[in-house]
Order: C-alpha cells, then sequence, then structure tokens
C-alpha cells in the first residue's frame, strides 16, 4: 500500500511540476530533452582552450567503466539469487 502511495504522490508531484513549468528557465529555450549541459550557455566554450588535461590514459576510464559494470552484474546476479533461494525456501 505504502508503494502505491507513493507512487501516486510522485506522480501527482511530477504533473504539477510539470503544469506549472517549474525550475524552466523562460530564457533559455531548448526543446524537450534539454539535460545535462543544455542549460549553461555557451557550454561548448567552456573548455574550448583544453585547459583540462589528464596524465591518465583514455584505456583506464573504459576499463574502471566495464569493471565497475561487471561489479554491479555480478551484484545484481548475487541479490538475485539469494532472493531467489529465500522463496524457495519459503522464507518470504
Amino acid at each position: 500500500m505504502t508503494v502505491i502511495a507513493f507512487t501516486l504522490l510522485s506522480v501527482g508531484i511530477a504533473l504539477y511540476i510539470m503544469k506549472h513549468q517549474l525550475g524552466l528557465n523562460k530564457d533559455l529555450d531548448f526543446g524537450a530533452g534539454a539535460y545535462y549541459y543544455a542549460d549553461i550557455p555557451d557550454y561548448e566554450k567552456v573548455d574550448a582552450d583544453g585547459h583540462y588535461v589528464t596524465h591518465i590514459p583514455k584505456w583506464v576510464y573504459y576499463a574502471l567503466f566495464f569493471v565497475w559494470g561487471f561489479l554491479m552484474y555480478r551484484l545484481w546476479v548475487w541479490i538475485s539469487r539469494d532472493k531467489d533461494d529465500k522463496e524457495e525456501n519459503g522464507k518470504e
């Protein structure tokens, strides 16, 4: 019952925000899908000169991304397996 109430409340709040256009900047019209850096005027000029430099090779970032994804997948499988085991044993 709590989940249903929370879901209905969340949808209601979202509709209220959408109807009253809360959080929108009237001076910036980006249309639908404006997110991330779309609300920063002239964002492409923020680091156009390349002031941000890293000394870590790009492959390290890719490796960390895939390692993190694999670890989260293994966690998901472990949680799912634990839940399935409890359901089979009648503990839930």
